[in-house]
């Protein structure tokens, strides 16, 4: 909801500033057809390499407070929002708990995870999988979802 790009860069810039967090490095956003509630403005998607010293647990905990302080309400699941932030890896760690789980477990079907992950890291290998982000990109059907890069 609002200016989308606007509301990317605001979260990049928020998430580098948190303690024991840097950016690496960001890709290109993507203009995407939002998944499961069809029935709202489309999408802008990227992906963002951090560097940081803390656990996964306390960095998705860190990314759900970006989401908070920019205004994020959960009212309808895949629902407009200002923004939403996913901890889709975390190294080569396969973590399994209640509230988290990493991988993403369906980061390797959208393909507006895995174009921006492909931009960002096309050899590095899915843990659970044993393919490359840029293997997993070309799996996904061509009509799966319509996805155009955006240009700065």
């Amino acid at each position: 909801m609002g200016d989308s790009q606007r509301n990317c860069r605001e979260a990049i810039e928020r998430t580098g500033a948190l303690d024991e967090c840097s950016v690496i490095s960001v890709s290109s956003f993507y203009f995407t057809e939002p998944v499961g509630v069809k029935a709202q403005e489309w999408y802008v998607n990227g992906a963002v390499s951090v560097s940081t010293t803390m656990s996964a647990q306390d960095l998705l905990k860190a990314l759900l407070q970006v989401e908070l302080h920019m205004g994020r309400i959960r009212l309808e699941k895949w629902g407009p929002r200002v923004i939403d932030l996913d901890l889709l890896l975390y190294g080569q760690d396969i973590i399994d708990e209640t509230d988290i789980k990493v991988p993403h477990p369906l980061m390797h079907m959208r393909k507006f995870v895995m174009a921006p992950m492909s931009e960002l890291a096309p050899d590095l290998i899915h843990p659970l999988f044993g393919k490359s982000m840029m293997e997993l990109l070309k799996e996904i059907e061509v009509n799966n979802q319509a996805i155009k890069r955006l240009e700065e």
